[in-house]
C-alpha cells in the first residue's frame, strides 16, 4: 500500500504537467478543430524561458512562471496568425502538415540558438521533503500540484464567467452564428491560442523544476502523451483534458513502479488504441450525428 500511495503521488505530479499541456490541445481543437502538434514545442520554449530567467537573470520561480507564460502566449498568437490563419478555410490535412512543420521549425531554431545539449535547471525551490507515514512528498511535487490546480481553476473561471470565455464557447459551437452575433472570431481564436500556450509555458517551467534538465527535443514525447490525454478524456472538453492528464501520469508511474519503465510509453499508446476503438469521442465526449 505504501508503494502504491507513493506512485500515486508521483503520478499526480507528472499528470499535472500532462494536464496543463493537454488543455492547450483541447482548447484549440474545440475552437477550430485543429490538432496543434507544435504545442509540445511551446511547452519546451516555456522551459527555456524559465531557464534564462532563473539561471541567467537570477530571478525567482514566480517571475519565471509569469514571464514564461507571457512569452509563450505571445509566441502562440504569432504562430496562429502566421502559420494557421491563412489556412483557416483549407483542408484539415493541410493545417495538420503545417503544424508538424512549425514543430520542426521551433525545434531546429531552439537547437541553433540554445545548442543541442542538455541544460541544467538551477535549484530555485527549497529541496525539502515531507513524510506522511512512509510516503515521501517533496516540495517540488506540492508546488507543481498547487500551481496546476490554481491555473485550472483560473481557466474554468475565464471560460465560464468572462466575456472571452463566452465567446470561446460560442465559436466552438458555431463560428458562423457567433460572427453574426457580433463576436470577433479571429480575436477569439487568438485568445484561445494565447491561453493554451501560456498553460504550456507554465508546464515547461514546472517540468524543469521537477527533472532539473531540459533539451530542445523535450517537448516531443510529452506533447504526444498530452495529446493522448486529451483524446482519452474527450478532445475539445476541458474537464476531459484535466482528467486525462492525471490518468496518464498515474498510469505511467504505476507501470514504472510495479513493472518496468521500459513499458510505460507502450502502455500509454495502448490506451490510445483502446480508447479509439471502444469510445473514439473519449470518456467525457458525446457522439454527434452529422448530416451528409
Amino acid at each position: 500500500m505504501t508503494q502504491f500511495l507513493q506512485q500515486l503521488i508521483n503520478g499526480l505530479s507528472l499528470g499535472s504537467i500532462y494536464a496543463l499541456i493537454a488543455l492547450g490541445y483541447t482548447m484549440v481543437y474545440g475552437i477550430i478543430k485543429l490538432i496543434n502538434f507544435a504545442h509540445g514545442d511551446i511547452y519546451m520554449l516555456g522551459a527555456y524561458v524559465g531557464f534564462i530567467v532563473t539561471a541567467q537573470l537570477g530571478l525567482g520561480l514566480i517571475p519565471a512562471l509569469l514571464i514564461a507564460m507571457a512569452t509563450c502566449a505571445v509566441i502562440g498568437v504569432l504562430i496562429e496568425r502566421i502559420a494557421y490563419k491563412p489556412l483557416r478555410n483549407a483542408t484539415r490535412i493541410a493545417a495538420l502538415i503545417t503544424a508538424i512543420g512549425v514543430s520542426y521549425f521551433i525545434e531546429a531554431s531552439t537547437q541553433r540558438i540554445m545548442g543541442t545539449g542538455i541544460k541544467t535547471y538551477p535549484s530555485i525551490l527549497q529541496n525539502q521533503t515531507f513524510m506522511i507515514g512512509d510516503v515521501r512528498i517533496s516540495m517540488q511535487q506540492i508546488f507543481i500540484f498547487a500551481v496546476t490546480i490554481l491555473l485550472m481553476l483560473i481557466l474554468q473561471y475565464v471560460v465560464q464567467k468572462t466575456k472571452i470565455g463566452r465567446s470561446m464557447r460560442a465559436v466552438s459551437v458555431d463560428p458562423d452564428a457567433a460572427r453574426l452575433m457580433g463576436i470577433n472570431v479571429d480575436a477569439t481564436i487568438s485568445y484561445t491560442f494565447a491561453i493554451g500556450s501560456a498553460l504550456a509555458g507554465a508546464a515547461g517551467v514546472l517540468v524543469g523544476l521537477y527533472y532539473n534538465s531540459i533539451s530542445p527535443l523535450m517537448g516531443v514525447v510529452p506533447g504526444v502523451k498530452a495529446f493522448i490525454a486529451a483524446v482519452f478524456g474527450g478532445i475539445g472538453i476541458i474537464p476531459g483534458a484535466m482528467f486525462g492528464g492525471f490518468f496518464i501520469g498515474i498510469v505511467e508511474t504505476l507501470v514504472s513502479g510495479y513493472g518496468s519503465s521500459l513499458y510505460k510509453d507502450a502502455v500509454v499508446y495502448l490506451i490510445l488504441i483502446i480508447i479509439l476503438i471502444v469510445k473514439p469521442t473519449g470518456l467525457l465526449g458525446k457522439n454527434e450525428k452529422e448530416k451528409v
